[in-house]
């Protein structure tokens, strides 16, 4: 998940370490979609899908990030089968949706082509993650999972526990029953499970509860984590 490290080699470097996905991160970062249309754009040719977080439920950011290139979207803060329709609304064509059309642009590769194909093409492949991560969302997760069109449910772990009132308590049995609640929602409806794991303890653990889309780690703290592992090797050796 990129928030920092927004560079031309960013996708090259990610692909050669066997990535199958990035996810570039529009709502907690600064990044404007001219950037996140450069760094799609470095993905093409690669063996990697560019994925982006939109900062809410709106179509400007949906159709935009979809235009640029995007092969999916996650919408944060997902609460409702209302909201969770929109979303699908936004993301896919006609007659499953209300996106509007422009081809022949980045999102299609710039090529000439027959429009009812692209249009077939986007709204089977385009990818469309709805974020559970509050109280509100824990509520609505069935719905929101039976909603057609929406093809992924993924775990915001650390909103969760926040608006659970257990800040960054991921042992607590009310956010374990939360977890319990999204993957069997997944389940019924047959929605693959995501979310973002900070470590190897957390991609064990949650792939063994189904998750199936797992961003490793975030840009900077995996850059962080490295550093310090170097740094305090050297520091060490002057104490030898």
């Amino acid at each position: 998940m990129v928030f920092e490290f927004f560079t031309p080699g960013i996708a090259q470097i990610c692909a050669s370490a066997g990535a199958d996905f990035l996810l570039f991160d529009m709502e907690h970062s600064a990044v404007s979609f001219d950037v996140i249309r450069q760094q799609i754009a470095f993905c093409r040719g690669l063996p990697i899908t560019p994925i982006v977080r939109i900062p809410t439920t709106e179509y400007h950011f949906i159709a935009r990030a979809l235009d640029a290139g995007a092969k999916g979207i996650i919408v944060p803060m997902v609460e409702s089968a209302e909201e969770a329709a929109e979303i699908v609304q936004f993301a896919k064509y006609p007659p499953l949706g209300r996106r509007g059309a422009a081809f022949g642009i980045a999102h299609d590769d710039f090529k000439a082509g027959s429009v009812p194909a692209k249009i077939a093409a986007a709204n089977k492949e385009i990818l469309v993650i709805a974020q559970i991560e509050t109280e509100r969302g824990l509520e609505a997760v069935d719905e929101i999972a039976a909603t057609p069109g929406i093809d992924t449910l993924w775990l915001g772990q650390l909103d969760m526990t926040n608006f659970l009132g257990i800040p960054g308590d991921f042992e607590d049995q009310k956010y374990l029953e939360a977890v319990d609640l999204i993957v069997a929602a997944s389940a019924r409806h047959g929605k693959s499970l995501g979310l973002m794991a900070g470590d190897e303890k957390w991609a064990r653990e949650y792939h063994a509860k189904g998750f199936n889309l797992i961003a490793f780690g975030l840009d900077h703290q995996l850059f962080q984590r490295a550093l310090g592992d170097g740094l305090r090797l050297l520091n060490s050796l002057d104490r030898v």
